[in-house]
C-alpha cells in the first residue's frame, strides 16, 4: 500500500470515504473539572521513564506533558516545532521535514541530531541513534490527531529505562480507541499552496474489543518557495485492543509514506560577527530547490548510476507492526511485554552552499530553465546536493518487565521491577556529494555554465568534491541488549527509587569510501566490536502535601556511537583492535513542584557533565571535549476563569572545559508561554517561543552571533455548533528571521520559517 499519489488525498474519492466515517461515532465526552484547574496536571500519571506508572507530583523525575490540542496550538511545521513548548528542550526545527536539532539541559550538539534524547512511539524507540547522519528519527514521526498526549523526561531516569537517553525521552503516545468517536479536518495554506486532511475514529467493535484508526494526507509547495509540489503522500495508524480479565493484548500499525522539502543554512555575509542577508535571498523563504534542476546522478552501492529529481527534498518510507500487552498474574506480579519492528528507508536530498556568493565570471550562461543558453551576469554560489539514499534503516525492539509491589509491616510499600531490552538496529546509507554553479536567487533559480563547470552546471561530482571525503557507503547493524532492574520503596509521603542499566552493543558490517567514482571492495573497512556500559540513577521525592513536592536525582548514562565515528583517519579501527569511544553524561538535579489555587509550577536545578566524541564529514575534523552545563528551567501554568497561560523558560550556564568557551549555538536563556482565553463559542491565543543570542563556529573565521529572537504564533477555534469548528493559525506573525545555526567554513546560516497563515475545518462527531 503506499500513499505516494492518491491514497488519501482530497480528492472526491477520498471524501466521499472519510465522510462515510462521520456516521459511526458521537462526540468526545468533556474534561473532568479537576484535570481543568490542574493546568500542569501534576495528578496525571505518566508512563514514560518509569518503572512503574507514577503521577508527576510522586516521581523524581523532570517531566512535562502536552496534549493534541496544545500541541496544536504551536501551528508546528514539524514534529521538532512541538518540542519547543517544553522547558528545557532545546529543539532547532528550521530543518523542514526533519533532520532537527534537539537537545536537553546544554548537553551539547556538536554532531547534528537528538544524541542523547530518544524519541519514542508507545514507549519504544523510533530508531535506536538519534544522530545518525541524514536519518534522524523525527524523519520517521508525524504530528496529527492519531496522538492522544506527548510525554518527556529530562534527564533522570532517561539515563537506565530507556538507552541512548541520558539527555531525557520524547514519547509520542497514540490514541487507542478509549475515547469512542472522531474527526475529519480539512486544512489549506493562506498565500501559499499546501492542503491537508486529517482523520481520526475510535470506539468499540465488542464489549471487550476497542479500535483506532487516523491519519493524514497532504500535498502543495509548502510556505518556503520550491517552484514544485514539495509536499505529498500520507501516513496511517491503526490499533486494536483486545481486554482480558487480567489486563490487554494491543496490536498497532502504521505505515508513513511521505515527501517534504528540507532546508540547509543558506548563503548570507558574516563580518566581524555579525550575519546580514544578501539581496535575493531571504533565508525564511529559501529552499533552492526549482523546477530548473536537472536529474542528478549518484553512485549506487554496486557501482550503477542512479538518477535523483533533486526537488523530491526528503523522502520516508516506514511500514511497522506491533504488539503490545500488559497481564496481571498471580500473587501480584505484572507483566509488560512492547515488540515493534519497522521497515524504514527513504532518501534525503537537500542544497548546501559549498562557498560564498559572489558575481560570475565572463562567458558564463544559463544551463537550465526558460533562459537557457543567454548570458547570465549576477550573482551566483557552489550547491552541494546532499543525496543520501537511507537505504536501510529498519529496527525491531522488544523491551519486557515483571515487577511486584509488596506491602510492608510498617505500612510502607517496596516495588521491584526487572526487565530486558533487546533492540537490531540497522545503519545502511549510501552518500553522493555533487556541485553545482547555482544562481543566486531564493525563486526558481536556473543553473549557471562557464570554463568552470560542464554544460549542464556541475562543478564536480562525487570524488571530486571536497578531496573525496563524502561518496560513502555504509552497511552496519547494531545488536543491543539491556538488562536492568528498578527498586522503589514508599511509606507515606517519602518516595525513593533506584535503577541500574547494563547495556552491551555488538556492531557489526562495514564502510566504503569511493575512489575515482568506483568503490572498491579492498577499500571496505570491517566493523566488529562489542561495548558495553552500566548506568545508574538515584531519586527521592517527598511530597509535603497534596500541593507541594520536592525532588532530587544524580544519574549516570551514555550515548552509544554509530556512523558518527566512520571515516576519520584518526580514529582506532571498529574492527575489534581499537577502543572504540562512548558519549557519557553525569546529572545532578534537584527541584519543587508546587499549586495553589489556580497556579502550578515546576521549577528544576540541573548540572550535566558531557564527555564525548565526534568527527564531523563536512570539515573532516574529529573532535574529544568535555562539557558542563548548570542551569534552572521553569515551568508554569495559571488559570483565571476563561483565561490560561502555559510556559516557562530554561537558563543554561554551558561551557566546553577543553577551552573554556561556550558550546556552539547554546543561549543563555531559552523561553515559552501560550496564553489562550475563552469567549463563548471562541477560544484564541498565541505561543511566544524566544532565545537570546548565541555565538556559532567560535574560532573560525566565520565565528558569528546569531541574534535573539522571538517567535510569536497566533491561533483561533470558533465552535459553529457542537460538531464543527473553525480554526485560522499564523506561524511567525511578526517574519521574524531566526537564526538556529550558522558554518564555519563559509558565509551560510540556517533560518527559521517566515510568517505562514492556514484556515482550517473540522468535524468532531
Amino acid at each position: 500500500m503506499s500513499f505516494s499519489r492518491t491514497f488519501l488525498r482530497p480528492h472526491p474519492l477520498a471524501a466521499a470515504t472519510a465522510l462515510a466515517l462521520l456516521h459511526m461515532g458521537s462526540v468526545h465526552a468533556q474534561q473532568a473539572k479537576a484535570d481543568a484547574e490542574d493546568t500542569l496536571k501534576l495528578d496525571q500519571v505518566i508512563v514514560t521513564g518509569t518503572a512503574t506508572a507514577r503521577s508527576k507530583m510522586t516521581q523524581s523525575n523532570s517531566i512535562s506533558s502536552l496534549s493534541t490540542e496544545q500541541m496544536q496550538q504551536n501551528q508546528p511545521m514539524n514534529a521538532a516545532d512541538v518540542l519547543r513548548a517544553i522547558p528545557g528542550l532545546r529543539a532547532e526545527s528550521s530543518g523542514g521535514g526533519g533532520n532537527a536539532n534537539v537537545t536537553v539541559r546544554g548537553l551539547p550538539i556538536s554532531a547534528g541530531g537528538s544524541r542523547y534524547v530518544q524519541f519514542q512511539e508507545d514507549g519504544l524507540p523510533v530508531l535506536l541513534f538519534g544522530d545518525v547522519a541524514f536519518a534522524t528519527p523525527d524523519m520517521f514521526l508525524s504530528t496529527d490527531n492519531t496522538i492522544e498526549k506527548l510525554e518527556v523526561v529530562r534527564g533522570g531516569s532517561g539515563s537506565t529505562l530507556a538507552t541512548n537517553s541520558p539527555g531525557g525521552i520524547i514519547n509520542f503516545i497514540t490514541r487507542d480507541g478509549s475515547d469512542k468517536g472522531g474527526s475529519l479536518g480539512l486544512s489549506t495554506g493562506l498565500g501559499f499552496d499546501e492542503k491537508r486532511l486529517d482523520f481520526d475514529l475510535g470506539g468499540r467493535l465488542g464489549e471487550k474489543t476497542r479500535y483506532f484508526i487516523g491519519g493524514f494526507s497532504q500535498q502543495g509547495e509548502g510556505p518556503r518557495h520550491s517552484g514544485n509540489n514539495a509536499l505529498d503522500g500520507g501516513a496511517l495508524k491503526a490499533n486494536i485492543t483486545q481486554e482480558l480479565e487480567n489486563g490487554y493484548v494491543r496490536l498497532n500499525f502504521k505505515h508513513l509514506d511521505t515527501q517534504s522539502p528540507l532546508f540547509m543554512p543558506a548563503p548570507v555575509r558574516i563580518s566581524k560577527g555579525q550575519i546580514s542577508e544578501i539581496p535575493g535571498i531571504d533565508p525564511r523563504k529559501a529552499s533552492f530547490y526549482s523546477p530548473y534542476w536537472v536529474t542528478d546522478y549518484t553512485l549506487s552501492k554496486n557501482n550503477t548510476q542512479v538518477g535523483t529529481n533533486v526537488n523530491d527534498g526528503l523522502r520516508v518510507k516506514s511500514n511497522a507492526f506491533g504488539v503490545e500487552s500488559e497481564l496481571n498474574l498471580a500473587d501480584g506480579w505484572k507483566l509488560s511485554e512492547k515488540f515493534r519492528t519497522a521497515s524504514n528507508s527513504g532518501r534525503f536530498v537537500s542544497l548546501f552552499p559549498a562557498d560564498d556568493v559572489a558575481n560570475v565570471k565572463a562567458g558564463t550562461t544559463y544551463a537550465s530553465g526558460p533562459n537557457k543558453g543567454k548570458a547570465y551576469t549576477g550573482p551566483a554560489f557552489t550547491a552541494t546536493v546532499f543525496n543520501t539514499s537511507l537505504d536501510d534503516m529498519g529496527t525491531s525492539t522488544n523491551d519486557v518487565k515483571l515487577s511486584k509491589s509488596f506491602a510492608q509491616a510498617d505500612g510502607a510499600k517496596l516495588s521491584v521491577t526487572g526487565g530486558l531490552f533487546l533492540n537490531v538496529q540497522h545503519v545502511a546509507l549510501t552518500w553522493n556529494f555533487n556541485q553545482y554553479l547555482l544562481q543566486a536567487t531564493d525563486d526558481k533559480p536556473a543553473l549557471l555554465a562557464n570554463s568552470g563547470t560542464n554544460s549542464y552546471g556541475a562543478v564536480a561530482l562525487g570524488t571530486d568534491v571536497w578531496g573525496g571525503c563524502c561518496t560513502r557507503a555504509i552497511d552496519a547493524e547494531y545488536r543491543t541488549t539491556s538488562p536492568y532492574a528498578a527498586i522503589g520503596w514508599d511509606q507515606g509521603p517519602l518516595s525513593i527509587d533506584a535503577s541500574l542499566r547494563r547495556d552491551q552493543q555488538k556492531a557489526s558490517g562495514s564502510y566504503n569510501q569511493a575512489v575515482a567514482q568506483k568503490f572498491q571492495p579492498g577499500n571496505a573497512q570491517a566493523i566488529n566490536y562489542t561495548l558495553s556500559h552500566t548506568s545508574y540513577s538515584v531519586g527521592v521525592n517527598y511530597q509535603i502535601d497534596s500541593k507541594l513536592a520536592v525532588f532530587a536525582r544524580v544519574s549516570d548514562g551514555v550515548a552509544f556511537n554509530a556512523d558518527r565515528i566512520m571515516f576519520d583517519p584518526a580514529a582506532k579501527p571498529l574492527d575489534g583492535r581499537g577502543v572504540v569511544p562512548l558519549n557519557e553524561v553525569k546529572q545532578i538535579e534537584g527541584g519543587v513542584k508546587m499549586r495553589s489555587g489556580g497556579l502550578s509550577s515546576f521549577v528544576t536545578l540541573f548540572q550535566a557533565k558531557t564527555d564525548e566524541s565526534n568527527y564531523d564529514a563536512t570539515t573532516q575534523k574529529s573532535s574529544a571535549n568535555r562539557y558542563d552545563a548548570k542551569g534552572v528551567e521553569v515551568e508554569l501554568g495559571y488559570r483565571l476563569g476563561a483565561f490560561k497561560v502555559n510556559g516557562g523558560f530554561t537558563y543554561t550556564d554551558a561551557k566546553v572545559l577543553n577551552n573554556g568557551t561556550t558550546p556552539n549555538r547554546q543561549a543563555k536563556m531559552v523561553y515559552q508561554f501560550s496564553p489562550s482565553y475563552v469567549m463563548g463559542e471562541l477560544q484564541f491565543g498565541a505561543t511566544v517561543v524566544g532565545t537570546s543570542s548565541a555565538k556559532d563556529a567560535q574560532g573560525t573565521p566565520y565565528e558569528a552571533t546569531l541574534p535573539a529572537y522571538a517567535v510569536v504564533n497566533l491561533f483561533a477555534n470558533y465552535a459553529l455548533n457542537q460538531d464543527w469548528t473553525l480554526s485560522a493559525g499564523v506561524y511567525n506573525v511578526g517574519d521574524k528571521i531566526g537564526y538556529t545555526e550558522s558554518n564555519d567554513g563559509r558565509g551560510a546560516a540556517r533560518a527559521i520559517n517566515g510568517r505562514s497563515a492556514r484556515l482550517g475545518l473540522k468535524y468532531k462527531f
